[in-house]
């Protein structure tokens, strides 16, 4: 297996575009859920990105050959991703945004120790693992912070289960030929069992239609496009080329955005807790990249 390079300046730059991508996406979640059951909202979201994905492909005539020797990754990283989904868009539902985003972007704990045993070059030195616990030493205060927010010891499990998935999503890429799958057939892959999986599963966990307008129609159209078909396709791409450890560490950025966000087009009160935690993780991110 290959080994991955260290993340550059152009990575980086790619990277904090992403996290504030997904740190936004949190809140349009909570909000398209006022419209949508939270596994209908999933579902049709994969279902959308999978047309947006098909017209991408063929607008630029990438051909759709999917390699016997990767289905086997292909039907696994679907199946996470489908579980993943699953449970986080039903933890937005009990939980408040920064709750859920916080434990979410545990991902990269879990993923740093499972490349550690099984990923080369990713061991982790002393310096990688202060990096680590500052940045979720950051993510922690964060949280602090946000002291009224609505708590559910349910969506807390479901959340941290889902940062497992995605975790395993990563590490199943980088295990198997799947790695040698451009990104586009990686993503679809993941949408083609997701998105009817979701679909007939939404009945049967709840609602599915909570009388939506034309404002949650349109989060949906952001997530599917903007999310899904854009922002997780350059995930991939940039998985194929930089360390896994090292992309992951740059999502400690979301959940401190996500709080940013909310002071910025929320209102929302942000106390010097948060700054503390933003520079803490910032700190992390340099030790965990230092070459």
């Amino acid at each position: 297996m290959e080994e991955k390079r260290p993340v550059d300046a152009v990575g980086a730059a790619a990277l904090v575009g992403i996290a504030a991508l997904l740190a936004f996406n949190q809140v349009v979640i909570k909000v398209t859920g006022g419209g949508f059951g939270p596994v209908f909202q999933a579902g049709l979201r994969s279902a959308l990105a999978l047309v947006f994905l098909l017209g991408w492909m063929w607008v630029l005539r990438k051909p759709l050959a999917f390699p016997r020797a990767a289905l086997a990754g292909g039907l696994i990283t679907g199946l996470l991703f489908t579980v993943e989904f699953m449970a986080l868009f039903a933890a937005l539902d009990l939980s408040s945004v920064a709750r859920v985003s916080i434990l979410f972007y545990s991902m990269p704990v879990w993923l740093a120790l499972a490349g550690h045993l099984l990923l080369p070059g990713e061991r982790l030195s002393g310096t990688r693992v202060l990096g680590l616990l500052l940045a979720m030493t950051g993510v922690m205060l964060a949280l602090l912070e946000r002291k009224a927010a609505h708590v559910s010891l349910l969506g807390d499990v479901l959340v941290v289960f889902a940062a497992m998935c995605w975790a395993a999503i990563a590490l199943v890429v980088r295990l198997t030929p799947l790695a040698r799958v451009p990104a586009e057939m990686q993503l679809m892959s993941q949408l083609v069992i997701s998105a009817p999986l979701l679909l007939v599963l939404a009945p049967l966990t709840g609602e599915t239609f909570r009388a939506p307008d034309l404002l949650h129609w349109a989060g949906l159209l952001f997530q599917a496009v903007g999310v899904v078909g854009l922002g997780f396709l350059i995930w991939f791409r940039l998985l194929a080329v930089y360390r896994a450890s090292d992309i992951a560490s740059f999502s400690f950025l979301s959940p401190v955005l996500a709080v940013i966000l909310g002071w910025l087009l929320l209102d929302e009160r942000v106390g010097l807790l948060v700054w503390l935690a933003l520079a803490l993780v910032a700190t992390g991110i340099v030790l965990i990249n230092r070459r």
